[in-house]
């Protein structure tokens, strides 16, 4: 429906004509209209919405449709810059106050708020704090107060922010503004928590699906994983922009130099870099086309970028919320997009070792326990990924086709006997030796290699020594794996030694029988299956459009850098996709794409359509070179390094 057509409807709501004339777009999304619409009413609300679902609109358009000035929460000052950016480039009043600014640049801000001048106004939770901040609110009109990133709020959650926690106050001082919170990661227990720290008990909640079907979940075994990055990026994401997550910052510096090494454009992002350097690191990845970013858990909260096209973990996550929030930054936009996650023996060994030495009480530990215990059963599932991750946040559904698991499906066989033997072992070691050893010294014995540690401590004289020829290296370490994460083995100390659990008894005693996950033929034969998936996959784009849609690219690029602002402030790939498809001829046709509101078509209607002539007479848009070609990887057949991170792991913060 055009804007036209969209006025004259006298049914039309406000909502629906701010929609259409200020972002462009033709109708709502899901359950956007219903939250919209209960805001604008004067209604609170709690919305869990995935990322990418537009939860940004729910807050943005009541805002813009009730008097007065839309103030939101937000928790990164880093990006409010941009956040603003690209309200102003739809031609929407937005301002900030923050640390970055002078004092001139806060009180022209502060002017506009006060005399109504502005649409939103972006804040950080810790401004709150100043009772200047809070006189200045009081003398303005506020239309709604917007807590994004809600989840901040959660006592032990994963981006938990203890300034979050004065919000609730909000109510109390302005009793008569409704307040929107929205988030994309919660479970049923973390919802409680925010409606109950918030003070939004009456508020009415709004729960959408969590799956994002755009999104490739895959986990493979740890083989190399950098060597196994390194062929992810190159054989299914050349050029693209993504985001590398790494448990350390010595991880994060190692792995972005050696991908920088192999001709990646990448760059390191963690809380240890300069602060000059990380910002400048962010507004590379956030501006430019192409960019790898490898951080810790710092990086990513409010990223707003939509065309990044794969996640990849080489540590594994904390919880599944953490990694269901971390994966989400890929493909925002809708576009097919990977969340791989490279897993193994020694993340598990060090996530148990971090649980027991970490700060807090016993019922600290035991949630941070189960957080963990969700997150291996996700990585150790035989069943669909997707299944199993939407159950974990309370939904229902059925398997999608589209999974590692689901492309190439791995078995479940009885491992009693081999976890029947390893436990013995370890039973052995301690009861006859009274000694404690590692995963590394436990399966040596099993497999009767007489290396010189098993000499020099008399191993090959264990009744156990040689049992467990039947498997080779890799499947015992697979074992101990899941014997770790089905709590029947523990690690103690600081050199990760196993010791017997409760539930090793039930299993030495043939009370309990031990199911096991065997990994497909080769880890490659599934990461092959599933780029074959992805290749089959139906393009949105032809062929022969690729070079107009390169050439729109290479203007949005241009203009991106002229202005100082991201490229997705001028236009998402999927509004510049859709024009290439239309191939709009007037100002009218443009108006119809999806994404082009009106200020946008003032400001850039007759530079596309210019462009789109340019394309039809030149006889090959200029498009990004590919990466040279590596056919047999043997550049990168390095020896292979500790699966355990150096350095220390990053705080979460």
């Amino acid at each position: 429906m055009t804007a036209a057509a969209l006025d004259e409807t006298s049914e039309t709501s406000d909502a629906l004509r701010v929609l259409h004339r200020v972002f462009g777009y033709g109708s709502f999304r899901g359950a956007q209209q219903e939250i919209i619409d209960h805001v604008v009413d004067g209604g609170d609300a709690l919305v869990l919405m995935p990322t990418g679902g537009g939860k940004s609109l729910c807050y943005q358009i009541p805002a813009l449709v009730r008097d007065g000035v839309g103030v939101v929460i937000s928790p990164l000052i880093a990006l409010m810059q941009d956040q603003v950016d690209a309200l102003t480039a739809l031609g929407v009043r937005a301002g900030f106050l923050n640390s970055t600014q002078d004092m001139d640049e806060r009180r022209s801000v502060e002017a506009a708020f006060v005399a109504g001048e502005l649409d939103l106004l972006y804040l950080a939770p810790e401004r709150l704090r100043s009772e200047a901040t809070l006189r200045l609110l009081d003398r303005g009109t506020i239309s709604l107060f917007a807590i994004d990133e809600a989840h901040c709020v959660a006592q032990w959650g994963h981006d938990f922010r203890p300034d979050y926690l004065m919000l609730s106050a909000l109510h109390e001082r302005w009793p008569k503004v409704p307040r929107i919170a929205l988030t994309a990661t919660a479970t049923e227990a973390t919802h409680g928590e925010i409606a109950s720290r918030l003070n939004l008990k009456d508020a009415r909640h709004f729960v959408a699906s969590f799956d994002r079907p755009n999104i490739q979940y895959r986990i493979a075994p740890k083989d190399d994983p950098k060597k196994q990055l390194l062929e992810l990026l190159r054989t299914e994401h050349p050029g693209d922009a993504g985001v590398v997550y790494c448990l350390s910052r010595a991880s994060v510096e190692k792995t972005a130099e050696f991908l920088v090494g192999k001709g990646i454009d990448a760059v390191p992002y963690h809380a240890g870099l300069d602060a000059r350097v990380r910002a400048a690191n962010q507004s590379r990845f956030l501006r430019e086309d192409g960019v790898v970013v490898v951080a810790t858990i710092a990086f990513g909260m409010g990223i707003d970028k939509p065309d990044v096209r794969f996640v990849a973990h080489l540590d594994l996550p904390k919880s599944v919320e953490g990694y269901y929030q971390e994966t989400g930054r890929a493909g925002r936009d809708g576009l097919p997009s990977t969340a791989w996650l490279a897993y193994g023996l020694q993340d598990v060994v060090q996530q148990r070792k971090m649980i027991e030495t970490s700060e807090g009480d016993e019922a600290h530990r035991r949630r941070l326990g189960t957080h963990l215990e969700a997150m291996l059963a996700l990585c150790e599932t035989v069943e669909c990924r997707r299944v199993q991750l939407l159950d974990y946040f309370g939904q229902q559904s059925t398997a999608c086709g589209n999974c590692d698991t689901c492309l190439n499906p791995p078995e479940a066989w009885d491992g009693t006997v081999p976890a029947q033997k390893l436990l013995s072992t370890v039973l052995r070691l301690e009861r006859e030796r009274r000694q404690k050893f590692g995963a590394g010294q436990i399966i040596d014995i099993l497999l009767g290699k007489k290396t010189a540690k098993v000499i020099q401590f008399d191993h090959d004289t264990l009744s156990v020594f040689g049992i467990g020829t039947e498997l080779g290296v890799s499947g015992w370490r697979g074992v101990v794996r899941q014997l770790l994460a089905q709590g029947l083995l523990a690690v103690e100390g600081d050199y990760g030694t196993l010791v017997l659990t409760e539930a090793s008894g039930e299993v030495l005693g043939r009370k309990r029988e031990v199911l096991l996950r065997r990994e497909p033929e080769k880890a490659a034969r599934a990461e092959k299956t599933a780029r074959s998936s992805r290749k089959s996959a139906p393009v949105d784009l032809p062929e022969a459009l690729l070079p107009v849609f390169e050439r729109l690219r290479a203007w949005r690029a241009a203009s991106a850098k002229e202005q100082g602002v991201p490229a997705y402030v001028i236009f998402h790939d999927a509004t510049l996709r859709e024009i290439a498809t239309a191939a709009p001829t007037d100002l009218a046709a443009l108006g119809t794409i999806s994404g082009v509101g009106e200020n946008k078509l003032a400001k850039y209607g007759q530079q596309i359509l210019d462009t789109l002539v340019g394309a039809e007479s030149a006889p090959e848009a200029p498009g990004r070179a590919p990466d040279a070609p590596d056919e047999d990887f043997a550049d990168v057949a390095e020896p292979e390094e500790s699966e355990d991170p150096a350095g220390e792991p990053e705080p979460e913060f």
